[in-house]
């Protein structure tokens, strides 16, 4: 029981630092081409924050082992939400741009309603499912790139009106810096100080990390769930969800530190929605699965899978107590993050010894 367990915290280390080296590496080469910062924040930063998920559930689902990438994708929900950021809104509740929230959260509970149906109908994903859940994907990407160049547009024109402002009596010294080359100079000085060499190593090094560190977590996750007897989508739900969550967890602290709560929640938001939509939808394609039947419940004399009455619900619920105060009022209260807290530990409770 000692090994697998030391294996699978080196699978959460080397993933986490795998993910870290990859977004680096990856935003590195992006910046190195002049695209623009919000667009690297958009897609490079945004999809690699979540590949830890990604590879968890993509390697789980190639190896038969459909339960953890559903308790993986369905629990890093409920912890990103019910965990980290409750604990951020009750330590310290903060204002909200509802502007930000408004397109993830559709995305999320459209996403959710089809997921959900799915489910309940069939017991389980075809491949057609999984399809449909990365077209949604590229849909919120699309989205995501075209505010993020609406927003660098806005910016040029910006500066643009700054500049002819200025034009008359700053022309000739801004030409004469140009011809001097300093711009050029503190370019070529960045480009020095990362070489692109070093960052494709970076993402490399960084890709591999978290292929192995995901393939270690996989196994020894296996290994610990028959070791205590419970089933694999409960280890996944839990120890597997919170471990791919991390990274969520560090920028969610350090949101909290620098007074930005707004943008932790933002981050869990969109982080959500690409467990919903990537990790979930993958994972389908890649390897069709049914809902872990293991847990039932008994409803009226009338067993039922458990996934589709405590782990979806509550997913959902959560998302709801959320998402939905703060649209209304743009803030966040200190009751939602402690309702939350309580309902994660009682999910948690449930899973071990309901």
């Amino acid at each position: 029981m000692f090994i697998p367990v030391l294996l699978f915290a080196l699978g959460l280390i080397l993933l986490i630092k795998g993910g870290d080296w990859f977004v680096d590496g990856a935003a590195g080469i992006a910046s190195s081409f002049k695209v623009p910062d919000l667009l690297i924040g958009a897609t490079v930063v945004s999809i690699g924050t979540t590949l830890p998920e990604v590879m968890v559930s993509a390697n789980s689902a190639l190896s038969d082992h459909g339960e953890i990438a559903y308790g993986n994708a369905v629990g890093s929900i409920i912890c990103n939400t019910a965990l980290i950021a409750a604990v951020t809104i009750a330590i310290k509740p903060s204002v909200v741009d509802r502007r930000a929230l408004i397109t993830p959260v559709i995305f999320f509970f459209t996403a959710a309603t089809f997921y959900t149906i799915i489910a309940a109908v069939y017991k389980g994903f075809s491949r057609i499912t999984g399809v449909i859940l990365l077209a949604m994907f590229a849909c919120y990407m699309v989205t995501l790139i075209k505010d993020a160049m609406a927003g660098i547009r806005a910016g040029n024109k910006k500066g643009a009106g700054k500049n002819i402002t200025d034009a008359d009596k700053n022309g000739e010294e801004s030409i004469r810096k140009s011809g001097s080359g300093s711009d050029n100079a503190t370019d070529k000085a960045e480009d020095d100080r990362n070489p692109i060499w070093k960052l494709c190593i970076l993402l490399v090094i960084g890709a591999v990390l978290i292929a192995t560190g995901a393939d270690l977590l996989v196994d020894n996750g296996t290994l610990i769930a028959q070791e205590l007897g419970v089933p694999e989508s409960v280890i996944a739900l839990t120890f597997v969800a919170l471990g791919t969550s991390l990274p969520e967890l560090v920028t969610a602290i350090t949101s909290l530190i620098k007074g930005h709560g707004a943008l932790s929640l933002g981050n869990i938001c969109g982080a959500n929605l690409f467990n919903l939509v990537l990790v979930s939808g993958l994972s389908i394609v890649l390897r069709p699965f049914q809902i872990p039947a293991e847990k039932v419940v008994y409803i009226n004399g009338r067993e039922v899978i458990a996934s589709l009455v405590i782990d979806i619900p509550i997913m959902i619920l959560v998302m709801l107590i959320m998402t939905v105060p703060a649209l209304i009022r743009g803030r966040l209260s200190r009751a939602q993050g402690i309702i939350l807290l309580v309902i994660y530990f009682t999910f948690a409770f449930i899973q071990f010894f309901g």
